[in-house]
């Protein structure tokens, strides 16, 4: 078998941080490198070609994955704050947000085990701060900071996932919802009188 080309080498090295981001949403960080390496499609051996480590692949997945969810943000839009504060949170609470872990938001996905083990994965941790951060910064509106919407949010999201399967689950994102969109109008109405 010949040498991989350096192009072809950070392609497959872009796959692996890609596909460790999804899985480590979906599965946690436990994911075994070997199990990483067969579903990218390479061999257990080449992971060390490209990492020093698996920490320092939960370092880079970490920040794809903020990377990834980001892109869709309430600074991009082009629809005023509150319109696009409901949309968010209305495509956070979903029952599609809950069902596709993977493509999720990396703070409820990540959250347990970087949680576990702070220390781990440094670099990860930093990224994790400044998303949460960030994150509820998008939903800021006047004197709110976003905090306790964005936790509403996650913790929502979380316990819809455990609870799965169960009505529950869906009642869960509902009542998360309901909650932050009326708080929301709220918080516009009162801004607007007093304007």
């Amino acid at each position: 078998m010949g040498r991989v080309s350096q192009a072809q080498a950070q392609a497959n090295r872009q796959r692996v941080v890609a596909t460790a981001s999804r899985m480590f949403r979906e599965k946690g960080t436990g994911v075994s490198v070997a199990d990483l390496m067969k579903a990218v499609g390479l061999t257990h051996g080449g992971f060390y070609k490209q990492f020093a480590s698996k920490e320092d692949l939960i370092d880079e997945a970490t920040a794809y994955a903020f990377d990834e969810f980001g892109k869709v943000t309430l600074a991009e839009s082009s629809e005023d704050h509150e319109t696009a504060r409901r949309a968010l949170v209305e495509r956070y609470l979903s029952v599609s947000h809950r069902d596709h872990a993977g493509r999720g938001c990396p703070v409820a996905g990540l959250a347990a085990d970087l949680g576990r083990e702070p220390d781990q994965a440094a670099r990860a941790h930093d990224v994790y701060l400044n998303g949460v951060r960030n994150s509820a910064a998008q939903l800021a509106t006047g004197d709110d900071d976003g905090m306790a919407q964005f936790c509403t949010m996650v913790g929502a999201l979380v316990l819809a996932r455990a609870t799965r399967g169960n009505p529950l689950s869906e009642k869960l994102l509902q009542a998360a919802r309901v909650a932050l969109l009326a708080s929301g109008a709220r918080q516009s109405d009162s801004q607007q009188r007093t304007e």
